[in-house]
């Protein structure tokens, strides 16, 4: 058998260093240099590079189609070639103009807002913290952008602060089943919803169209299979993919890593109404069931979402099931989750979702002026970010509207809306035309405006 050889002695150990068969691990010391002039490294199939602060000069890396992983803080320069290898770790610098990226060559490193999942460290919750007594009312609670499906049992659904340790993350998302149904009878299930105009660059309907990586940490009392499946629901024909996992220890938090294939076959719609949802399965009838996983995109059926040894939870007032750290990215490899700063998450979920209440400030109040003609006081209100589209307005609690120095109690808001703010109408207000008037929020009272997919 042939062998390629590396480096010749590793100035630290004193070994030999020296590549053998394919699937071989070649570890180059920090600090060690490959910078044979012009010569050439060819790295067979499968191999994995790491440690170090290695810098690759001069060197060609002909890795095929395969993928070269781990080149941990590698600085690739020189008159250096990369063929045919994909090239997964953030932590690659191409540093110098003469570096070649040949054949099919990518590098996954990502970059700001890789992540097309929305709060997937699950750290903003503008509805609350915790919501009980959840049946088959389906929709959005605790964290923002998370929507549940709860069709047998009931659950208290929360923002929890039960985390995988050393990760990062402060919350996550859970769900706890309080009084127990019959284990995949009916659904139980999460997702998130995404806009058409957002995915335009994944190229789907194209030959050219890009795998994506999911990852997520999951934490069960029940271990068995579970089954993620992706929508793409394009306004002219819907398709489906599904995918199995397990959850292997129970009470014990797990990273999971599902591959997707693009879909060649049909595009989003470049809108901002629903075009690609993420469910996550944890019990399903027969109907979600019957047809088994497609693993690879399919024309829409319900029955492709899972197979019929879904573990089901739901069943048990013991059954829980947390998520965290969901990553949605660009490629065939899962790059470190990306962490936002709580004000770019926060104005990210707010285009969806977004509350005036009085908890945000112990004297919100909303100023404008007053009509005195029809006795209408008119306040405006300029939301913090572009909503997706004009919300849906409900409001909790009563509101004090002023007009100079009298009140009245008003629990009857007229609300007008559209994307970029709102205009309260209050009706039968005494006081002068042209007066100066606010609505105060008495305690508790919300003004929730929904534009969610």
């Amino acid at each position: 058998m042939s062998k390629l050889e590396v480096d010749k002695i590793d100035p630290q150990s004193g070994t030999d260093l020296e590549l053998g068969s394919s699937g071989d691990t070649i570890t180059i010391p920090t600090g060690v240099t490959l910078d044979a002039s012009n010569a050439t490294t060819t790295l067979p199939a499968n191999v994995v590079t790491t440690d170090g602060t290695q810098t690759l000069t001069n060197k060609t890396i002909a890795a095929g189609s395969n993928t070269v992983t781990g080149l941990t803080n590698s600085n690739l320069s020189g008159s250096a070639a990369i063929s045919n290898a994909n090239l997964a770790n953030s932590s690659i610098t191409i540093n110098d103009t003469a570096v070649s990226l040949g054949g099919s060559t990518s590098i996954s490193t990502g970059g700001m807002y890789k992540n097309i999942i929305i709060n997937g460290d699950m750290s903003i919750a503008q509805r609350g913290t915790s919501t009980s007594g959840v049946t088959t009312t389906d929709g959005y609670y605790a964290c923002d952008r998370w929507y549940s499906q709860t069709d047998t049992g009931t659950w208290t659904i929360s923002q929890s602060t039960d985390v995988p340790t050393g990760q990062g993350f402060v919350n996550s998302f859970k769900m706890d089943c309080t009084s127990a149904g019959t284990g995949n009878a009916d659904e139980v299930m999460i997702r998130q919803k995404f806009e058409g105009q957002n995915l335009q660059y994944l190229k789907y309907g194209t030959s050219s169209a890009e795998s994506l990586t999911l990852s997520f940490w999951i934490k069960s009392n029940k271990t068995g299979n579970y089954y993620v499946a992706l929508g793409n629901f394009n306004t002219t024909q819907n398709r489906v993919v599904s995918f199995g996992y397990s959850i292997d220890s129970a009470d014990t938090w797990e990273k999971k890593t599902i591959t997707i294939p693009g879909d060649t076959s049909q595009g989003f719609d470049n809108s901002n109404v629903e075009n690609f949802t993420l469910f996550w399965l944890f019990s399903a009838a027969s109907g979600f069931t019957s047809g088994g996983v497609s693993n690879t995109w399919t024309n829409y059926a319900a029955n492709r979402f899972a197979n019929s040894d879904l573990a089901g939870l739901g069943g048990s007032t013991a059954d829980e099931v947390y998520l965290t750290g969901v990553q949605l990215e660009v490629g065939s490899a899962a790059s470190d989750f990306e962490f936002l700063p709580v004000d770019v998450n926060l104005n990210r979920c707010m285009r969806y979702y977004n509350e005036i209440n009085e908890a945000n400030n112990s004297t919100t109040f909303i100023a404008g002026a007053h009509d005195g003609t029809n006795g209408t006081a008119i306040c405006p209100y300029v939301f913090p970010v572009s909503m997706r589209a004009a919300p849906t307005v409900s409001y909790t609690g009563t509101f004090n509207c002023y007009v100079a120095s009298a009140g009245t109690n008003k629990s009857d808001l007229g609300i007008q809306t559209g994307t970029r703010g709102l205009r309260t109408l209050a009706s039968s207000v005494t006081g002068a035309n042209g007066y100066a008037v606010h609505i105060d929020f008495a305690s508790g009272a919300k003004i929730h405006l929904s534009a969610e997919l």
